[in-house]
């Protein structure tokens, strides 16, 4: 009963909702998930204010479905001379590597959190659902967002955050368990040993928030989904399982990697954005300490590891790049990810 709920609150014919995933996806994802009957999502933290309203375009015009926009709304933090210096004091012997030298005229971070100028480009598409990572946009930001009749959700990786987002408007919960790959959705703290699995997570929250909540981490097969649901979830969020798809962008070393043995080890690091978040481990987490004291504050840390990583594909290793994944990824398949939705549909 209460995955038929959320399912008509989503607009949805099945409580499976596919996890926003930066810079292995575009709207090619969301849209087969969306045409399956699921929640296809689209993640917008690293695209430009017209690239996000050119790919909502791009969804409107081939379904009319329920979709998902999906940003961050981190604060953000001033560049920090001293500590990128230190840093790329860290990385230089890795350069010395590729005889290479760090583009120190590279000043941007990637990952920019929501603002009114995102609001003013989708604004006329009133999305149907926006979710976030790291709590909630400002007041005003919220405000604006629901007079639109957009529902919001946001992650919580702990009973207190999920507590908080209810009291501070939010209208649904992703539970994300630790199991799950990307970036942590912690915001009320930077300690990691906060974080629980997700089977310890679902339960805390369901029995003390009155809005719907959705699970998220280690979720790919019929025993999961319908654990998870037997928690109290609502529906699921999947995001590792589809990473092999026919419509997902992940690069050719990534795909390689979550077929091999190393897709089995995988870890929370900040080494290459500054926040937790869980990937496969290779060299550079396995050098520096998955959880390095020096790395540089969320987002800017990643310009020095976007250099290293490009140069390190141009020669065919995966040994600085930020290899994302859950900690089971015996969901993936090299199929379309309107099938592999059919396929999660059939057994909930």
């Amino acid at each position: 009963m209460k995955q038929s709920r959320t399912c008509e609150w989503l607009g949805i014919d099945f409580p499976i909702i596919q996890a926003p995933m930066a810079g292995v996806q575009d709207s090619a994802l969301a849209i087969a998930v969306s045409k399956a009957g699921g929640l296809g999502s689209l993640p917008c933290a690293m695209l430009s204010v017209d690239d996000i309203a050119r790919q909502v375009s791009l969804i409107k015009a081939v379904t009319n479905k329920p979709y998902n926009l999906n940003f961050f709304c981190h604060q953000t933090t001033e560049y920090d001379e001293k500590k990128h210096q230190q840093w790329r004091g860290l990385l230089k012997p890795y350069f010395d590597e590729f005889s290479s030298q760090y583009d120190e005229t590279v000043k941007a971070a990637s990952r920019m959190p929501f603002s009114h100028d995102v609001a003013d480009a989708i604004e006329g598409f009133a999305p149907p659902i926006i979710s976030f990572h790291f709590g909630l946009p400002a007041p005003d930001l919220l405000a604006r967002i629901k007079r639109w009749g957009t529902k919001v959700l946001s992650s919580a990786t702990t009973l207190e955050e999920a507590i908080w987002l209810e009291e501070n408007g939010a209208d649904g919960i992703i539970a994300q368990g630790l199991e799950a790959g990307g970036h942590r959705g912690m915001f009320l703290s930077k300690d990691v040993s906060t974080q629980v699995g997700l089977f310890s997570l679902v339960p805390q929250i369901v029995d003390r928030v009155d809005i719907p909540v959705i699970a998220a981490g280690g979720i790919c097969d019929a025993r999961s989904i319908n654990g998870a649901l037997l928690l109290g979830a609502g529906a699921v969020q999947i995001g590792t399982s589809y990473l092999l798809c026919d419509e997902a962008k992940t690069s050719a070393l990534h795909r390689a990697t979550l077929k091999s043995q190393k897709a089995n080890n995988t870890a929370l690091t900040n080494v290459f954005t500054g926040r937790p978040a869980r990937g496969i481990a290779n060299r550079v987490m396995k050098d520096l300490g998955y959880m390095n004291s020096n790395v540089p504050e969320f987002p800017h840390a990643s310009m020095e590891m976007a250099q290293l990583k490009a140069l390190a594909e141009m020669h065919g290793s995966d040994d600085f790049s930020s290899l994302w994944s859950g900690q089971n990824v015996s969901g993936c398949k090299e199929i379309s990810a309107f099938e592999l939705t059919k396929q999660f549909a059939d057994v909930c």
